[in-house]
């Protein structure tokens, strides 16, 4: 029986070094392949033929959400694994809807990619002892279409800050706020700030 084959999406060239050397401790698996980006895991995906791809979400040209989309439409059979810094209730299950095989977060990743992978690999699914706790404590809530980090954005939105000076304001990345912006505008069903306004003073979410 031929090796198990892996492909590696993440746009940190060090986050990818150190997934090979946790996978390195699994036997009967091959890493085919590496990319930055969906779009390059696409082009990889077509000539490896990988049986599990491990994917970051937040990533520059097509992000992890559009990649994923595009696994389960054009190569139904490949295992996932995400890969990802994001914790939000409603954005984890998104996810999940997506019939991904697992989930973990970053911070967990030394401890648990080995364990995750190889429960995947055996027809199981696997999810962060964190995501578990996230999803466990929304089961009694009412669920919010928005994240209080979203309504943060949103907020800061409407008065006109850039991108930069969202990111400047709440210390986190410009790459990470065009993230959240693109959820909000997905969750929300609205395409430009002019309907974003709108959506936001009919639902009360400002002032």
């Amino acid at each position: 029986m031929g090796k198990t084959k892996i492909l590696l999406v993440d746009d940190h060239a060090i986050v990818l070094d150190g997934l090979k050397s946790l996978l390195s401790k699994i036997e009967n698996i091959e890493i085919a392949g590496v990319a930055n980006n969906g779009d390059e895991g696409l082009e990889q995906l077509k000539k490896t033929k990988a049986d599990l791809v491990i994917t970051d979400l937040n990533m520059p040209g097509m992000d992890g959400l559009e990649f994923i989309k595009t696994i389960r439409n054009d190569f139904p059979p490949t295992k996932i694994i995400v890969l990802s810094l994001h914790d939000e209730p409603h954005f984890i299950r998104n996810i999940m809807k997506m019939r991904v095989q697992g989930y973990i977060l970053k911070n967990d990743a030394s401890s648990e990619l080995v364990e995750a992978v190889e429960r995947v690999l055996d027809g199981k699914t696997f999810f962060s002892s964190k995501i578990n706790q996230v999803l466990m404590e929304q089961i009694d809530e009412p669920d919010k279409l928005l994240t209080d980090r979203e309504l943060q954005i949103v907020k800061l939105i409407v008065q006109e800050f850039s991108n930069k000076q969202i990111a400047g304001q709440l210390f986190i990345s410009e790459r990470t706020v065009e993230t959240h912006r693109k959820n909000i505008f997905r969750k929300t069903e609205t395409n430009n700030i002019i309907g974003l306004i709108k959506f936001a003073y009919n639902n009360k979410l400002i002032d």
